[in-house]
Order: C-alpha cells, then structure tokens, then sequence
C-alpha cells in the first residue's frame, strides 16, 4: 500500500519544495534589492555631505593667505617650497601661499610677531626669546635633528685644545640660536663661566668670514655651514651637542593662524611630512637640491644630512621639559628677561 502512494508524496514534496523556492528566491531578490537601493542611497548622502563639506571648507578658506617663513639651509621647507605642491593642495582648500626668506631664525619670529608670517621652523632658542618677548606662537610640532649636527670648532693650528682653553677667547655664534645653547652648557661643562668668554654675535656667512680671516677664535655653528667649513678647510672640533644640547627644530605658527584655520595647520603639517620622508630616504638628492641653494659642495651637504635627524612630532612631555631647560638657562644667565613657561604655548592639536 505504501509503495503504491509513494509516487505522488514524492511529487507533491518536489512541488512544495519548487513553490517554497521561488518564493525565497523572490524574497531574496527583493533583500538585495532593498539592500543595494539603500547602499546606493548612503553613498550619495555620504557624497553630498562630503562635497557639501568641502564647498564649505573651501568658502570658509577663501581669500586666506597661508605665509610660510623659511631659511635655505632649513632643508624640509625650502624643499617643500621648491616643490609647489603646498601651493596646489592649499589651492583646492580654497587658500593662497606666499613664502618669505629669512637668514636665521630670530628675524623670521620678529616677522611672526608683527604678523607678517603665519609658520615657520627654527632651532630650539628662537621660539624661547620669541616667548619671553611676547610673540604669540605655538609649537605645533618637532624634529629630532641631532646633537652631531652643531659644533664648537677651531681652526685646526690653533693652540685651543679643549673647550676651557676658551676663556677670554673670542668665539662667534649666532644670538638666540641653537649654538648660543650650546655654548652656554659647553663653557659650564668645562668649568667656565659664560662670562668668560667674549660673544661675537654674528650671523653664519658673517662669522664664517670671521673665523677663516683669524677675527674670532673659535666658532658654534650647525650643519650644513658646519659641513661646509669642514669639507672646505682644516677644523678641529672642541665639541659637538652629546650629552650638552639636544639640538632640536620646531616648526611654530602664529596663534591666531591656529586659533582661525586649524584645518589649513593640518593641511601644511602633512605635507611637510611627506618631504620629511622623502628627505628621510635620499640624503643624496636632498644634497643635490641644496648644492645650488646654499652655494655648498654637495659632497659636504651629504656629510651634513647623514648625521640628522628628520620628523614632524607632537610634543612630549619630555621635550617640552628639555626644552624648559634651555629657558631657564637663558633666564639664568640674563639672556632672557623673564621666566617663562614652555608648556603654556604647545598646541595639542597633533596629538592622537
């Protein structure tokens, strides 16, 4: 009797089975299809948003001059100068770029402090004396660079022997610079006063002429004129920054710049990056680019890149408090007018 049935069960199971799956195969289009209209419909809000986000960007940014300070021998921002890709990238943000040389870092914040400059780098001293003479800047990042990279030389027939054979001798450095630092901590190291040396404050090329016409006995100076002497005359070296100077650089912005255009900040930030890599990796073309820029030998300029450092950092609390210390020497021995606070001109905005 069974047998007999089982023809039309097994029909009538296969029947059911063809009708459930049309049905889901019906249901399941219908899934994708919602699925696939409502994924369609997201991706053109989010489109929208995103074009309607940067109409407002670029409306808001409209007519913003972005002006960069920069020193040829600063190689990331003269090289992101050369490039001109700031230029594009800043265009279709709706803002403008103008570039203002200076030949050191001092009269490149005096230019921030009147306003005629938005960003710039310099060595760890300028932005210390910019502080304390009320410049509103902000460290808004660091590079490492490297203690190698600044010295203390003579020339190499000179009767100085050791950084304490410099008292009552002449020495030339730039004032407020990352060498004015060097000298202070080498002196004392040494068991000297700063008061026992006689400051030629001068800027490179004048103290370079200084030091090989015999008008000064020693010379602080940073890479790449330290390179370039070296490459081009005999120097002997008392000292270099280990263990004196952390001899960094920081890249500064005036307050209001911040405070108004955070997004253009960013902007420029990660295009510095970019040539900090590229500059990472091809110390030789970087050479080669500066040769034409600084009128030194590339041969030497590589020496000089080879023993820095690069990078574009958030602050720590390490830096900020190695970078309190220079201050307070400065404060101590007069140079600086007042005491200041590192910490209270760091902006935070880089920082995950």
């Amino acid at each position: 009797m069974f047998s007999k049935y089982l023809p039309h069960r097994l029909m009538r199971i296969v029947s059911s089975f063809i009708q459930n799956y049309e049905i889901s195969r019906i249901g399941i289009f219908a899934l994708f299809f919602t699925c696939g209209l409502t994924l369609t419909l997201v991706i053109s809000a989010c489109s929208a948003t995103n074009t309607g986000n940067s109409v407002a960007t670029q409306t808001a940014n409209q007519g913003v001059v972005v002006r960069i300070g920069y020193q040829k021998a600063a190689t990331i921002l003269s090289a992101l100068k050369n490039r001109g890709n700031l230029a594009q990238t800043l265009k279709t943000a709706g803002a403008s770029l103008t570039w203002a040389e200076f030949p050191a870092g001092p009269p490149m914040l005096e230019a921030m402090n009147a306003g005629s400059i938005d960003f710039g780098y310099t060595g760890e001293s300028p932005p210390i004396f910019a502080q304390a003479g009320g410049t509103p800047l902000l460290y808004v990042a660091y590079d490492p660079w490297s203690p190698k990279a600044e010295a203390i030389i003579v020339p190499k027939d000179s009767p100085i022997k050791t950084v304490a054979d410099l008292k009552g001798k002449k020495v030339a450095f730039a004032k407020g610079s990352n060498t004015n630092y060097l000298v202070v901590k080498a002196v004392e190291a040494a068991g000297l006063k700063y008061s026992d040396i006689q400051p030629a404050h001068l800027t490179p090329a004048d103290a370079r002429a200084a030091f090989t016409g015999g008008n000064v006995d020693a010379w602080a100076i940073w890479d790449p004129y330290l390179a370039a002497v070296e490459h081009d005359t005999k120097v002997k070296t008392l000292t270099d920054a280990t263990n004196l100077a952390p001899n960094r650089g920081y890249y500064l912005a005036r307050q209001e710049f911040v405070n108004s255009h955070p997004d253009l900040l960013k902007t420029l930030l990660d295009e510095v990056s970019i040539v900090n890599k590229w500059a990472t990796n091809n110390p030789k073309e970087v050479a080669k680019f500066l040769e034409p820029e600084l009128g030194i030998p590339a041969v030497a300029l590589e020496i000089a890149e080879k023993r820095r450092k690069y990078g574009v950092l958030p602050l720590t609390n390490e830096v900020i408090t190695q970078q309190q210390n220079i201050a307070d020497t400065f404060h101590k021995i007069k140079l600086v007018p007042k005491q200041i606070q590192v910490k209270d001109i760091v902006w935070n905005g880089n920082k995950s």
